[in-house]
């Protein structure tokens, strides 16, 4: 039977605010990735996200961004490389030393937002940043936007990699996701999100808005935590795949 890992973006509320329904998603998701506390969280909310993931038996990832708790790591910002690197460093670090510190370890990482998106398109960006996270925990399962920069990266480092596709974004014709700001960049209807999956998992491809199909890696699929559908979205990506005869696996991570 065919495999694909399901993920999430998560702890991401922040003192007294609140962000998306954890709880909830990691009782769906085999895989999380958890703020580190430069786009969002913080050390309670850290802790509190990886001792739910621990107990639902979930994979912890540690998800690293611009230091922009205001805009939530989604606006591209110049940062100097080797402090932008330190950032990628610190943030690990503190993933690493709290999973630790619970019993439990960091599985893989994957990148945030804005840098995300950069690293996307830059595979020397992408490559800087990897190294940095690599630097602190070598072992780490790196998360890559497939078929894009950040798959060049990892194939050069010789890293651990999974490919991830997007069950709530729209993708643009050279697989990067179309820009927040235009219309139907996020898809917020559930039962879309699901068929929608399952034609590109089959495919083995990533669909574009423009109708083009690029072969791409589809080891994991991602929804975001922060999209108020982000419950009825992964339940019904999660059946619609289960449907169509693919079974839902945490990814082991290759090297090629």
């Amino acid at each position: 039977m065919p495999t694909v890992d399901l993920n999430a973006d998560m702890g991401e509320s922040f003192g007294p605010w609140k962000m998306g329904d954890d709880a909830a998603l990691l009782q769906i998701i085999s895989s999380a990735n958890i703020a580190c506390g430069g786009h969002a969280g913080d050390a309670d909310v850290m802790s509190a996200t990886m001792t739910l993931a621990r107990d639902n038996g979930v994979g912890i990832g540690a998800h690293p961004g611009f230091m922009d708790l205001a805009g939530f790591g989604r606006n591209r910002m110049s940062v100097p490389r080797a402090t932008l690197q330190n950032q990628v460093r610190y943030q690990v670090a503190a993933s690493v030393g709290m999973a630790r510190s619970l019993g439990t370890s960091v599985r893989h990482l994957k990148l945030h937002g804005a840098l995300a998106n950069m690293a996307s398109e830059d595979e020397v960006l992408a490559r800087d940043l990897y190294e940095a996270a690599l630097s602190v925990a070598p072992d780490l399962i790196v998360m890559v936007l497939a078929a894009t920069a950040q798959q060049d990266a990892v194939q050069s480092l010789g890293c651990k990699w999974a490919g991830e596709i997007f069950a709530d974004r729209a993708y643009n014709d050279d697989a990067t996701l179309v820009d927040r700001s235009k219309p139907g960049a996020v898809i917020h209807d559930a039962a879309l999100a699901g068929a929608r999956m399952v034609k590109m998992v089959k495919a083995g491809a990533i669909l574009t808005e423009g109708g083009k199909t690029i072969p791409a890696a589809i080891d994991t699929i991602c929804l975001h935590g922060d999209t108020p559908e982000a419950v009825d979205i992964a339940r019904a990506v999660k059946s619609s795949l289960q449907e169509a005869g693919i079974a839902l696996k945490s990814f082991e991570g290759h090297r090629d």
